[in-house]
């Protein structure tokens, strides 16, 4: 038997070795994890989490990878979840990002963990969150967590960090119109890497019309021009992400419950479209017919096959009238 509490003191008191295997529990969901989640949860809620998403081949890795070191001088520490791409043959993360990450390799209050996303669309894997809780256990101060880099499937990212920095490339602005109502609407801090490239300051420019017509009126999302490869911008970037975590905002969006509440609801969808599809229930197949039908709609449709409404009113979804014993 695995003396789990033991493990945990060691993660507590910041061992490398503890961090390492208490995630693998975690990432593996093995009969361990349920015991490291209820030991760490009141250790919760210390360290900053920020998410760098973008489409593949903006840099993320590279900036990331600069970001760290400046919060090296600021004398934070930090923990890295690299989400990446799984491969076909073993299931397991291909490791690209901690390759690029290894500036910080004898660092020791940097860690870094390239974690796969497992088919998982939209860019983060199903354990993620509770990676990062572990890491906020540990004591780190900041918690990045770099996605994939699939377009507007990141968008799963806004309900997991606490500052989101969408990462965009010279000559992307060609590319907003067709992403604005996705990935890029989830920013608050947009970082235009490989800005020693021409068409920069055009980039720039483009989001930051872009934003002018956008309604954002507690935060003001700055626009930051980064070379990352020779860390040009990236002090300003940093200085970009703490005001906008001391603006209060990233406060509000509920830290580890609300990183649990995410899980839940991805664990929870996944078993309901498995069960769809695979189910024999009369009562599924009459609300297919009536759909294909066109004599109920989708939106109905899915009420009652969960057992929940929305209300107009509150636009929250309840439990249906039926489930409550209401009329």
């Amino acid at each position: 038997m695995t003396d789990v509490n033991s493990w945990v003191s060691r993660l507590f008191s910041g061992e490398r070795a503890a961090l390492g295997r208490i995630i693998t529990w975690v990432e593996n969901d093995t009969r361990q994890a349920p015991e490291v989640v209820s030991a760490i949860h009141e250790r919760l809620g210390n360290a900053r989490i920020v998410g760098f998403t973008g489409s593949p081949g903006a840099g993320k890795s590279t900036l990331v990878n600069a970001y760290v070191a400046e919060l090296r001088k600021r004398d934070l520490t930090v923990g890295v979840v690299a989400v990446d791409p799984s491969s076909p043959f073993t299931g397991g993360a291909i490791l690209g990002d901690r390759i690029r990450m290894a500036d910080h390799v004898n660092d020791p209050d940097v860690f870094v963990r390239s974690v796969a996303a497992r088919g998982h669309l939209g860019g983060l894997s199903l354990t993620t969150s509770r990676v990062i809780d572990v890491m906020d256990a540990s004591g780190k101060d900041v918690v990045i967590v770099e996605t994939v880099g699939t377009g507007q499937s990141e968008l799963e990212i806004a309900q997991i960090a606490d500052t989101k920095v969408v990462v965009c490339t010279p000559g992307f602005g060609d590319e907003i119109q067709a992403e604005k109502a996705g990935i890029l609407e989830i920013a608050d801090v947009f970082a235009v890497n490989k800005s020693d490239l021409p068409h920069a300051d055009r980039t720039v420019t483009q989001l930051s019309r872009m934003l002018e017509l956008a309604r954002h009126k507690e935060w003001r999302i700055p626009i930051v021009k980064t070379t990352a490869v020779t860390s040009e911008g990236v002090a300003e970037l940093a200085t970009a992400i703490d005001a906008h975590a001391e603006s209060g905002l990233a406060a509000k969006r509920g830290g580890p419950l609300a990183r649990t509440r995410k899980l839940l609801a991805t664990r929870a969808g996944a078993l309901l479209e498995r069960w769809i599809e695979t189910t024999d229930d009369e009562e599924v197949d009459q609300i297919c017919r009536a759909v294909t039908a066109g004599t109920l709609d989708f939106a109905h449709a899915a009420e009652k096959v969960t057992g929940c409404r929305t209300d107009r009113e509150s636009n929250r979804v309840k439990p249906s009238a039926a489930e409550t014993g209401g009329s």
